[in-house]
This record gives C-alpha cells, structure tokens and sequence, in this order.
C-alpha cells in the first residue's frame, strides 16, 4: 500500500442516496476539521453566449483537530457529482474508510459528508469534489459581465468574482466562513484570446488537454486568506503600469476603450500602498497587486488580496470630464480598498460581529493616507465631519445597534456593512486615535498587526494592544483600560448627548449625559445609557482648539449609571466655552441658554473665525439636531445658522448644507416652502456673489476646498430656485447644444455639470432632455454617465418621469440594472417625482422583484430610500400598509425614521415657518 490511503467515496450502490435534509442545523461550521490548501482548477466557457458556464474541481487539504464523522463545508446553487468525490488521507495512520451518506442543509448552504469511520485528530485528508454551474447574471459569487466594443459595438463578455461575504460558496465547495482561512493555488482555464487575473502572479500557463485554442493558466500559491478575499476574472481588459522603483508589480486595467482613464489610479495608487507601509510599519505581503475596473460592478470597490476590484467611477478618472468630487472619490476608494489589505486580509475579524474592525479601520486610516499624498485638498477633515455627521443622522434613531453585534442570518450579515460598521466605526478610531496620541496608537495598532497576521482577530485582541501601548506611553492613566472605555461605544446602539450647564457666578461647568435620539417621544427608558467620554474643551478667552487630547473623562459607574462632572474655572461670565474640540468625540453638545447667546454672537457680529472651521460645523449640526428634538427652539438654532452670510469656509457650509436638504425635503411638499427657499438664497447669495455665480472662474480658484464651496453655492442657489443661476444653466446648455461635436466639447464646467444638468432637466425642454440622453448614451466616462443619468430625475415632466422608470427596469433596456436604483431613488428626490415613484413601486413591486432576482434584498434598499422622503401622515399610513400587505418580502424594511420625519412635521411646522420669516 502506498504511503497515502486513497479513499474513493462511491455514491450509488454502497453509498446512500445524497439528502435535503441534516440534522447539523446550527448556522457556524463545526470546528473539528480546518481546511489547509485548496487547489482550485475553474474552467470557463465565454463562448457561445447561449451557454455561458464555468465547471472545476476543487481539493482541499483538511486537517482534523478533533475526532469526527462528518465533513461540514459550504456549496450553494453548484452541480456536484457526487459520484466523483473522492477522499484520501495524506498523514496519520492509516485506516479504511467510507462515506455512508451526503446531506445538505439548505438553511446554511451546508454541504454534509458522513463518513464510515471516525476521522481521528492529528489526521490529515484530501477531500476532491468536482462541480459546474452557469455564471451568475448577478453581480455575486462567479458572476458573467458585458461591455460594448466601441469600435464594432459588439457584446464583450467577461467573468470575475465577488465573494464577500459568503459568496465563495456558490462558486465553488469550500469552508466559507472568514476564520477558516487557508493557502490557495488557484488555475484558470479559458479560451486563449481572454487572459486570466487572481490573487497572485502567474507561475505558468499551458494547453488544455482536449479543447483547442483554450489554455490552463495556473497562479501562484497564496498566503493565508479567507474565502470572501478569493478572486479571479477572465476577461480582455488592458492594464496600465506603474512606474515604481521599489515594491509589488502594480497594474491599472480597464476595458480597452477606457484604459486611457486608468492614469490617476496607477499613478495614486503605489503611493497610498507606501504610506500604509510606512505608517503602520509592515510591508505589503504579495509581489503584485491589480486593479480591476469592472463595468457591471455596483459596490464601490473589493478588496480582494492582490486582485481589487472597482466600479468603473470609483477607479477611473478623465480630466476632461470628471469634477474635483469625483477625483476625490476615486482617490477615496483606491485608498480604502488599499488600507483592507491590512485591515480584513491580513487581520480578519473572526466572524462578522466585527466586521467595523475591517471598515472601520479602512475607512479611518483612508483619511489619514489621502491627506498625507494631497494636503492641499483637505480632505481629512472633510471626510471626518461627512462620517460624523452620517452617524448622528443614523445612530440616533431608536432602531439603531451597536457596532460590534452578534449576527446569525444572511441578511444580518449582510445589514452590517452599514453607517455603523463604517462610519460609526471610523469616528470611533479617530477618537481613540486623538486620546492615545500617535505614538501609542500606532505602536499598539503595529502589535495587534503583528500578532494577528495570516489569521483572525475580535474587538477585545484590538483593546489588549492599544492598552499596553498607552501604559507604555502613560497617554492612558493605569487605572484606565481600553475594554472598559471602548465596550461603552461598541457594544450598546447610540451616543450620549453632552448637556453642559454653567453656574457663571461659580465659573463652573456641570456635566451630564444621557443618549441622543431624534424622536422627540422617546420614552425616558430609551435615552438611558452611558459611555466614557473624553473631555476636550476651550474658551474664548484660550481659544484653544489644537489640543484635542482628553482634558478629563465623564466616567460611568461600575452599575453602569451616568453621574455628573463639575469642572472649575472653566471661563469669565462673559466668556463662551466649546467643548468637543474639533468635533474629536461622536457626541451632540447641549449648552444652557446664554452659552448659546455667547456663541451666536461670536458667530455673528465679532470674530468668527476665532472658532474653528470644524467647530462651526459642529455648532451648526449640534444647534439643529437640538432644534429637531426640542431641546433647543428652531428660533435659537436659525439665528446661529444665519451667520453663514459671512462664512467662507467648506466645512461649515458643508455641515448646513446636508442639514439644510434634510428640511427641504420635510417642507417642500407644505405652504412655508417659499419662505425656505427665500431664506436658503439669503444665506447664499453673498457666497453665490463671491464666488462670481456660475462663471467658470475655477482655473483662477488657488484651494480645492474654495472650487468645491463655489460648486455648493451655485447648487443651493440653482436648487432653491435663484433667476440667475437657472437663467446661467440654460445659457450653458444651450451653448453645449450648438457645437458641432458635443460628445467631444463640452462647454460646462466639470465641476458644475451635475447642477447644470439638473437645471436644465429642470427648467428646460423636451429638446434638452433627448439633448442629454443622446449625451450619456454616447459617453464613454462612468463618471459622466453617472452624472446625467442621476439628473433625469429632476424634471418636472411627469410623463418624461414614467418612462425613466419604465426604462431604468425593463429588463431589456439598455440602461444597465446597476443604474436602475440610481435612477428611481433621483425620481424619489423631487417634488415632482416623489409621489410618481411611489405609485410606481407600490404598483410594480412584484415585477420589480423579478427585475432584481436572486437578489431580491435591494427592493428592501428600494423601499428604504423611498420611505426617507415620506413626511405627511397620510403618505407613512398608505406605506406602511403596503408595507403589511406585501407579506415576507419587507421584512427587514425598518419605517422608525418615516415616524421621525412625520413627527417632526406635525410638531415643528408653525415654529420654523415663524422663525424663518422673522430671519427674512
């Protein structure tokens, strides 16, 4: 007998026959076994476009841990021929075996082999299954892509991957879960006019044994990954080097006819990979790393190791076409994709519980880098104040949850990568970041990398780190650790509302918190809570707004009670204090009445600029959020916004503007809705004015934040209706219309071509609008396309309105599905729209179903973006009885921020309407 014992499993005569049913039905894999190598052969037909399919064996090296029966894996919608599976145990001794029978478990994808003897610990196996499907149509698991050659305009087919987080399954047999990580050798077999990319470097390519002109292309053997970061495409795509004297091979690709827009990410690229080295201390593992421009991809980008994956908007960039913003995003993305290869490749959370530990710290450490390569755009800050901001709106609503959460099903896996796992996560780190200092947080983040390599990680290994490197560095008292700091912002839903009451006689400050919810109704019980917040704070006479480290900590109790915090001398009677120094912690700041006067004189009649920039920002969102819940009326809030007459910074106008749109939505369906606009173009209009209206002055503009102020201005005043700006847009579309080429010379501004567009959609003609379809059809920038398709929406022709949609979800259509949601959410958006698609959805919802099978969860994200801009009650009662009446299909669709919204508008009407024409 050879030195292996080669066990065939034979289904059929002594094999009984493969089940539906198993009685594992516990949704994590048994952890007796733990795969080791998977050699993985996939063979893909791109031919007849009749029969697009892939079909493949895969063998896994298993490791038996403790004695078993049974060998639990993955497989989801794959053809396996169960009389071609076979077993062979490579270590240990000896013994004959069998597989008495094979079941599945539908619930959990479970894939059961039961076998004839018990597989002893200490053992080792390989388990060989072979298995075929069709490409998936879907943009999930191994899934079948399309472009148009623009030469011949013929159909190109390509394949690629996109696994996360439990897609692996359904592309092949496997251990599908992120801590049974493993070494893959992957070969790919296909016809040799496509060329094949994975994780890692071609090690050599050879004929297929028995089909001509197919090749068999085998890769590198990986590192340790888990399943979700596997990646492969066939495809005909052209790349662009980069050019680095040091570090991995680097390549950009596109489809062909777009390559030429691949320069800025080959260029970006390789520099934010060496600042993540340089930064974090730990080189890039692999020798190589590509960059995948996919045309029908739809999740902004994928991390997978060495093989990353991107819209075609959020990886290309065209200088004629695409604005400051949308170079910005693509930077955005390359970098967070690139900081994942850390954070999630090689250190995985070790089940979706904490997945913030993966987006979190990418989307976090993407700030940091993004700044580092282009300080000049301030981007940082930026990012920091959107990310705050999104989670004020998101965490404050009583259906929210915590960070870091337990998950069991598909679907909550899939809820997680959410407002909370990114953004919430990444203002938690900043704020860790901000009261350790940077040496301890990046000694302790270099430790955790260090120690968790090639395997998996929880949020407690992370606080064990970071603990030993504030002691080290005494920016932590000892009597302090990061578990019992942390836990409070991770493990419970919300954040704490700062109320700060001064005894001006006293010169004192008296702390408090409770939880921060936007229901006004909220019972008492919900606004319980308490975490541990570290203090910063200035007055107006230091005017200090540097320091951001914790001056002290309001502290819960050991029973998890909130007390109070007196700080002495805080500042004169006549002086204001902030606390929340550049908005450093994820809070809302409450201050007694003549704080608040302090600060709004500040604001509007002396030296504004002595408050800083993100400060302003923050008071804006404070004072409105207040306003919102009642804790502050909306005469005092306004009063402080009417300053932004004098601002000439982006980050307070940032912050009003996402506040101000938030009521333009709530009020313009009502009769106060003029007053608003008036006031919004009086806020505007010296801005506007500054900044010479809609006149290309950007090549004059010397700071990139001041084009993307000048871009907010001229879209609030085109939005709210100013004669000029609307008389400006036309003007530019008219000229666009009259050059001989207009798919070539394009007379708007990049920078203004969204509020352009919208504009003219708007206030224009039918003329304008086949004007500008002819337009996106024509264009060969995602970016562009992706600017006109969304201001379809804004017209106010119901019947141009119907056919959009009639359109954006014909199956047969030409607009591509990933757009279809784009389209319907910008017909949601307008006042003329809103009601259209409504009915449109409540009247189609079955077809729209189909139009979106398998993946039957994004008429959920329909639903949930239809219902943001619900605000009467007769609108929430018909939803949500529709909601009722559609049975399973929207269960998951959650309507707390629908009540909120209505709540709002029955209860703050009369009070701002009042407030506004006294600000008038």
């Amino acid at each position: 007998m050879p030195w292996f014992l080669i066990l065939v499993v034979v289904l059929g005569q002594n094999l009984v026959s493969a089940g539906t049913n198993s009685d594992y039905d516990y949704y994590r894999l048994p952890r007796a076994l733990r795969p080791q190598k998977y050699h993985l052969n996939v063979l893909t037909h791109l031919d007849n476009p009749e029969n697009l399919k892939f079909e493949g064996t895969v063998k896994i090296t298993i490791a038996v841990l403790e004695n078993t029966k049974n060998i639990t894996l993955h497989s989801k919608n794959l053809t396996i021929d169960d009389s071609q599976v076979t077993l062979r145990q490579i270590t240990g001794d000896n013994k004959d075996n069998c597989v008495s029978s094979i079941s599945v478990n539908t619930n959990y994808d479970f894939y059961i082999l039961k076998t004839c003897q018990e597989l002893v610990a200490g053992s080792t196996y390989e388990l060989s299954l072979p298995f075929s499907a069709a490409l998936n149509t879907d943009v999930e698991g191994y899934f079948l892509g399309s472009y148009k050659n623009s030469g011949s305009n013929e159909t190109r087919w390509y394949s690629s991957t996109f696994f996360e987080p439990v897609a692996a399954r359904s592309a092949f047999p496997c251990f599908d879960e992120p801590a049974f990580k493993a070494r893959f050798v992957i070969t790919l077999g296909y016809n040799n006019r496509f060329r094949g990319i994975s994780n890692m470097p071609v090690k050599q390519t050879r004929p297929h044994e028995t089909l001509e002109d197919y090749i068999w292309c085998e890769f590198q053997e990986s590192v340790a990954m888990s399943t979700y970061l596997v990646a492969y495409s066939v495809n005909d795509f052209s790349f662009e080097a980069s050019t680095i004297a040091q570090g991995p091979v680097f390549r950009t690709w596109a489809r062909p006819n777009a390559v030429d827009q691949c320069h800025f990410a080959a260029e970006f690229g390789p520099k934010i990979l060496k600042y993540y080295e340089d930064f974090l201390g730990i080189e890039f593992p692999l020798p190589k790393i590509d960059m995948l421009a996919v045309p029908d991809f739809e999740f902004g980008g994928m991390e997978n190791w060495g093989m990353v994956m991107y819209e075609e908007s959020t990886l290309l960039y065209s200088e004629a076409y695409s604005s400051l913003t949308d170079k910005q995003q693509v930077a955005s993305t390359i970098a967070h994709e690139l900081a994942h290869q850390w954070f999630g490749n090689l250190v995985t959370m070790k089940w979706w519980t904490d997945l913030w530990l993966n987006e979190g710290f990418a989307t976090y450490v993407t700030s940091l880098g993004v700044d580092h390569i282009y300080p000049e755009w301030r981007s940082r800050n930026q990012n920091n104040l959107i990310n705050l901001m999104v989670v004020a709106d998101r965490d404050s609503l009583e259906n929210s949850h915590p960070v870091s959460r337990p998950t069991t099903l598909l679907s909550e896996i899939k809820d997680s990568f959410d407002e909370m796992a990114y953004e919430k996560g990444a203002s938690l780190i900043r704020m860790m970041h901000l009261f350790l200092g940077e040496m301890a947080f990046r000694s302790g983040l270099k430790s955790y990398l260090q120690e968790y390599e090639y395997g998996n990680a929880e949020q407690d290994n992370l606080w064990q780190s970071l603990t030993i490197a504030a002691h080290k560095t005494d920016t932590l008292p000892r009597s302090y650790d990061l578990k019992t700091i942390m836990d409070s912002w991770t493990l419970q839903a919300g954040f704490p509302l700062i109320n700060v009451t001064r005894n001006y006689a006293a010169k004192t400050a008296t702390l408090s918190q409770e939880r921060f919810l936007l229901n006004p109704t909220s019972l008492d019980a919900k606004r319980k809570g308490c975490w541990w917040v570290p203090l910063s704070y200035t007055s107006q006479t230091e005017k200090d707004f540097s320091n951001m480290s914790a001056n002290e900590w309001l502290e819960c109790g050991q029973s998890g009670n909130n007390p109070t915090k007196t700080i002495q001398n805080i500042a004169e009677p006549d002086q204001w204090v902030i606390f929340n120094i550049q908005f450093s912690t994820l809070c809302t700041v409450n201050y007694d009445v003549q704080n608040w006067k302090l600060l709004t004189e500040t604001l509007t009649k002396g030296d504004y600029q002595s408050i800083h920039a993100l400060n302003r920002a923050q008071l804006i969102n404070d004072a409105l959020h207040l306003a919102w819940t009642g804790a502050q009326d909306y005469k005092t809030a306004l009063e402080l916004v009417n300053y932004l007459q004098r601002e000439r910074e982006y980050l307070p106008w940032l912050s009003a503007n996402v506040n101000l749109i938030r009521m333009d939505f709530l009020l313009r369906g009502t009769p106060h809705f003029g007053s608003f606009k008036r006031f919004v173009r009086k806020l505007v209009t010296p801005l506007y004015e500054h900044f010479q209206g809609t006149n290309d002055t950007f090549t004059s503009i010397q700071e990139p934040d001041q084009i993307l102020l000048k871009t907010m201005a001229v879209t609030m005043a085109c939005r709210h209706e100013m004669p000029e700006c609307i008389d400006q847009s036309l003007n530019y579309i008219h000229k666009w219309r009259s050059v001989s080429k207009p798919d070539l010379v394009n007379p708007v501004p990049p920078d203004l071509r969204a509020i352009v567009y919208c504009t003219a959609i708007g206030h224009g003609t039918n003329a304008d609008w086949e004007f500008l379809w002819q337009r996106y059809l024509n264009c060969n920038v995602a970016s562009e396309q992706d600017t006109i398709l969304t201001t379809f929406g804004c017209s106010k022709d119901k019947l141009l309105l119907q056919a959009l949609l009639d359109r954006a979800f014909d199956p047969k259509g030409i607009i591509p599905k990933k757009d279809s949601t784009r389209i319907f959410i910008s017909v949601a958006a307008s006042t003329v729209g809103f009601h259209l698609a409504k009915k449109y959805f409540m009247d189609h919802v079955q077809s729209i179903y189909q139009f979106y099978s398998p993946m039957g969860e994004i008429i959920v994200h329909l639903a949930q973006a239809l219902s943001k801009f619900i605000v009467t009650r007769s609108d929430y009662n018909e939803f949500k009885e529709f909601v009722s009446n559609s049975g399973d299909m929207f269960r998951d669709l959650n309507l707390t921020s629908v009540e909120t919204n209505v709540l709002w508008l029955e209860r703050n009407i009369h009070q701002i309407s009042q407030s506004i024409e006294q600000l008038l």
